[in-house]
């Protein structure tokens, strides 16, 4: 029996038409991210006619439908706004960290969180340096945001050395100190090492403000040439490094003079100088310390640090830029970032098919051309935009400002001024 070899169809039954269908767009876009937006879905359809005229469609048939340019449309935008949110995380990260961060979908949308922060100019706020200078205010006993507590205990007589770590420990695991006052780091240290920033040491009645700034005899005063009086009362003009220096003098005094008290701590280990031989006043005699306990990185303290927010441009409260808010010049690279991929999907299409056989010929495709220009375009396109978003960085800006301030003095220098005649 013959075989019969006439088609139904003597033309492709795919053929991309001249024009496409708004209303066809959402079926065709595979996230339906913008297909809520009515200009995304004009723009989308204004572009299978663009991509039939660019690739020829009148005159030789295009292998695609008008969904696959729909879909293209879409990768074209997520791309854009996907390279413009790495430009403005860059700009921006040292501002937001430890700032509140979002969850998102599986489409990169916001679910809860800041919405619409990568739409916002970012207010500096030297972000990073101010949490370094935290730290370190921390560690130097200035503050910063770490919190810091205060311990006493009652020396012992003929008791020299103390493990501060093993007292503090005991009375946070208590709540109380040796003396029953309730202890307001109770609870915090929970065998954590502390860090010791300050001891203070309240010497045993000895009169020592006889000796002091305001005694009778032995005043330090002012290098001791004001006698009895101090500086309120005899109303000399004197400079302030000179109150200083009495300052100084007074504190020494004290110690050198008077107590002869001191201390030597190593780690957590507090050695008293000389050994203790009698406390009997009570509360009032003794030995003050001030620490902080340590603290992992990951541990937010007892001050809202932000370890729990924006660490990493993977928490970055960005979303997917609205379709509205690109303008001319992102909707132009959308346009042909589209039809980049447009010829990269033709290219696949064709390649299925290297060669199709024709009455006595066969008839070549171009899908490794079309493949090869897809991939360069798609690459320059990238390029070109991460080339200028390089060179529009907030400190890039800052420097061109700088260069303008410059150049503009420079000028007014050699400019005559203006005589004024009253």
């Amino acid at each position: 029996m013959p075989t019969n070899l006439n088609p139904i169809s003597e033309t492709s039954a795919i053929v991309l038409t001249s024009t496409g269908s708004v209303s066809q767009v959402a079926a065709g876009c595979p996230f339906g991210i913008y297909t809520g937006s009515a200009d995304f879905l004009s723009g989308a359809s204004l572009q299978v006619a663009y991509t039939y005229k660019k690739l020829g469609g009148d005159v030789v048939d295009i292998e695609l439908t008008p969904s696959n340019v729909y879909a293209a449309y879409e990768e074209a935008v997520l791309e854009y706004s996907y390279i413009i949110n790495v430009h403005q995380s860059k700009n921006s990260l040292s501002t937001f960290l430890g700032n509140q961060t979002g969850t998102f979908d599986h489409l990169g949308s916001m679910k809860t969180g800041p919405s619409g922060t990568n739409l916002a100019y970012p207010r500096f706020t030297i972000g990073y340096a101010r949490r370094v200078g935290d730290g370190a205010a921390a560690a130097a006993g200035f503050g910063g945001t770490v919190a810091q507590y205060s311990a006493s205990f009652q020396p012992v007589t003929k008791q020299q050395d103390y493990d501060l770590q093993s007292i503090i420990q005991s009375a946070s695991d208590s709540g109380v100190d040796d003396a029953g006052k309730t202890v307001d780091y109770a609870g915090k240290v929970d065998n954590k090492r502390i860090i010791i920033q300050q001891v203070f040491y309240k010497s045993p009645r000895a009169m020592w403000r006889f000796y002091g700034y305001y005694g009778g005899f032995g005043v330090v005063g002012n290098m001791s040439t004001y006698g009895q009086y101090s500086d309120d009362s005899t109303f000399e003009v004197i400079p302030t490094w000179q109150n200083k220096l009495q300052a100084m003098m007074y504190e020494d005094s004290i110690v050198t003079r008077t107590s002869n008290y001191g201390y030597e701590i190593i780690n957590d280990k507090l050695r008293l100088f000389p050994t203790p031989d009698s406390w009997s006043d009570g509360y009032a005699d003794r030995v003050w310390v001030k620490f902080m306990v340590d603290i992992t990185p990951w541990e937010q303290g007892t001050t809202n640090m932000g370890v729990q927010g924006v660490n990493n441009l993977n928490t970055m409260p960005f979303d997917n830029i609205p379709y509205v808010n690109i303008n001319a010049i992102g909707k132009q690279w959308i346009r042909k970032y589209s039809l980049a991929l447009c010829k990269e999907m033709l290219g696949q299409i064709r390649g299925k098919f290297t060669t199709m056989p024709i009455p006595g010929e066969s008839v070549t495709l171009n899908h490794s051309e079309l493949l090869s220009q897809a991939k360069e375009e798609q690459a320059g396109l990238k390029d070109k935009l991460m080339e200028i978003l390089d060179t529009i960085t907030y400190d890039e800006l800052a420097k061109t400002d700088q260069e303008l301030t410059d150049a503009a003095s420079n000028i007014l220098k050699v400019s005559p001024l203006p005589i004024f005649v009253g």
